[in-house]
């Protein structure tokens, strides 16, 4: 069952990033294991994770862990509640930056997490990060989710 795309307003009701930390413009498709999220703010000038070096490709983890988040609400049908990063696992890049990608039509980052685990207190997924369909990142992300109220 693949369920229906999702604009910047409808991810930012599902996940606990907002304002500009909420990364990910859309997602194109997602089903039971695994969701595909776009993000076109990686030239942004004044996006929040951006250094005095650029936009630096280990920020790709913190667009994977939002479509892990955003999958998980989407799973569960309800908003995800937050939690923290627990581990990063072979990841590898294979560029610096991000905001010195060559231009593309579309100028979009494609995130792709795909769930291996998922629990009430815990979250294991595998992503990719692509653009124009050249591979930047690939690994294994964990994140501790906090404690239910």
């Amino acid at each position: 069952m693949l369920g229906a795309p999702l604009a910047h307003t409808e991810i930012a009701r599902l996940i606990p990033h907002q304002g500009a930390m909420c990364l990910l413009a859309g997602v194109a498709q997602w089903d039971a294991e695994s969701i595909t999220c776009q993000a076109r703010n990686h030239r942004d000038l004044a996006h929040p994770l951006r250094s005095s070096s650029g936009l630096l490709s280990t920020c790709l983890i913190e667009y994977a862990a939002q479509a892990m988040a955003l999958h998980g609400a989407l799973r569960v049908g309800e908003p995800m509640r937050p939690g923290f990063l627990a581990a990063a696992r072979d990841v590898q890049f294979t560029r610096l930056r991000l905001d010195d990608l060559p231009p593309a039509s579309p100028d979009e980052l494609g995130i792709i997490a795909t769930c291996r685990a998922a629990d009430a207190r815990q979250l294991l997924y595998d992503f990719s990060a692509f653009h124009a369909g050249a591979l930047l990142a690939s690994g294994r992300i964990s994140v501790a989710l906090t404690a239910q109220e």
